[in-house]
C-alpha cells in the first residue's frame, strides 16, 4: 500500500510531467507547509533548483524556506514562479524580449533586455543591501565620480563619497527611465533617490569600461 508521501510524489510527477509540454519536471519528495492540507511535492524544472510545486498547469512554483537563510537576495534559479498564460514559451528572442511594468504603479516602465543589462543592476542592489565591498567593486580603479560639480577620483574618492552621500546615508533608488546615448558604453538613468541624504529625482550618467563604471556623473534635477 502506498503511503501519503509516496502518493504525493507520484501524483506530483504525473501532473508536472504532463502539464508542462516538452519540459519535464521531476518530483523528488514532498514538503509540508505550515497550513492546512499543506503537503506539496518538491519538483525540479529546467534552469531551476529544487522548488515547491503548487500547481502544474499553469506552473506555479514556490521558493523553499531554506533559500531565505542563504542571504538577502533570492537567486534567479530559486525565485518563485507565477505563470498565468495557457502556453509556456519554449523559445525567447532576446532582441525582442521586454519587461513591462504597468497597472497600478506611479510610473509605467518598459525595458528591453539590452536596457536591463546596461543599467548594471549590481550597483543598485549593493546600495539597497548596504554591501560596501560589492558596491566598490562595480567601479574601475581609476573611476571618476562627479556629484553636482564635486569630483571624486579613484577607489578612495568614490569610497569617501559613498560614506557621506550614498550607502552611508542609506540611499535607495527607484528607476524612472533609461536613455541611450551615441556612446555605446554610456547610458543615462533617471532615478528617484530617497534616504537620509538627498531626496529627489534626477539623471545619473554611467560610462562603462570592461564591465565596470569608469565615470558616473550625477546632475542637478
Amino acid at each position: 500500500m502506498l503511503d501519503r508521501r509516496e502518493m504525493m510524489k507520484r501524483a506530483g510527477f504525473a501532473a508536472l510531467a504532463t502539464g508542462f509540454g516538452s519540459f519535464r519536471a521531476l518530483a523528488l519528495d514532498t514538503v509540508t507547509l505550515p497550513i492546512g492540507n499543506g503537503e506539496r511535492p518538491l519538483v525540479k524544472y529546467p534552469q531551476k533548483r529544487t522548488m515547491i510545486g503548487l500547481t502544474s498547469r499553469p506552473p506555479q512554483l514556490e521558493t523553499p524556506f531554506s533559500v531565505f537563510n542563504e542571504g538577502p537576495i533570492t537567486p534567479n534559479n530559486a525565485f518563485f514562479v507565477r505563470y498565468h498564460l495557457a502556453d509556456v514559451p519554449l523559445n525567447i528572442d532576446p532582441d525582442k524580449f521586454t519587461l513591462e511594468i504597468k497597472g497600478k504603479v506611479d510610473r509605467p516602465l518598459k525595458l528591453s533586455l539590452k536596457d536591463i543589462k546596461k543599467l548594471k543592476a549590481k550597483y543598485f542592489r549593493c546600495v539597497d543591501t548596504f554591501d560596501l565591498e560589492g558596491w566598490l567593486d562595480v567601479f574601475t580603479e581609476d573611476a571618476v565620480l562627479e556629484d553636482w560639480g564635486r569630483v571624486f577620483r579613484g577607489r578612495d574618492g568614490v569610497t569617501s563619497w559613498n560614506r557621506t552621500d550614498n550607502i552611508g546615508k542609506q540611499a535607495h533608488f527607484d528607476l524612472v527611465g533609461i536613455e541611450e546615448t551615441d556612446d555605446p558604453n554610456q547610458v543615462i538613468a533617471t532615478l528617484t533617490v530617497s534616504g537620509g541624504g538627498f531626496n529627489g529625482t534626477g539623471p545619473m550618467t554611467f560610462t562603462f569600461r570592461d564591465g565596470r563604471i569608469a565615470r558616473l556623473v550625477i546632475s542637478p534635477t
